[in-house]
């Protein structure tokens, strides 16, 4: 019985402690959340896996695919169609007419040079 105690002891110690190691820390279970939520959004905005690993190169490609998979099935299942993503689509602004102002008097500077 003695002989016993002391591991009966430790165990009692251990019982009540966290030991690192045993349970991912919280960074690691939030970044493998946000990795999802990145696939499920690159499914839901119709972009490719390759697309999705391209624009989001942290992002760790396993937990990536697995959102995408995810929100494929729960897309199919309730038949949604995604939303192409607009990245990338956006137009230029035109030029402002400003410009066409400023190029006309430096041509009038010419023209009074000849005079004196």
């Amino acid at each position: 019985m003695l002989q016993r105690l002391p591991a009966l002891f430790a165990l009692l110690l251990l019982t009540g402690c966290d030991i690192p190691g045993i349970s991912p820390s919280p960074a690691v279970l939030q970044k493998e959340a946000e990795a999802k939520a990145i696939g499920s959004a690159c499914r839901h905005a119709l972009r490719g896996l390759e697309d999705c690993y391209t624009l989001n190169p942290k992002a760790t490609k396993a937990a990536v695919f697995a959102g995408w998979k995810d929100m494929d099935a729960y897309m199919r299942e309730n038949k949604i169609e995604g939303t192409p993503s607009m990245l990338g689509k956006a137009e230029k602004p035109a030029k402002p007419a400003s410009t066409e102002e400023i190029i006309e008097p430096a041509a009038r500077s010419g023209t009074t040079q000849g005079r004196s």
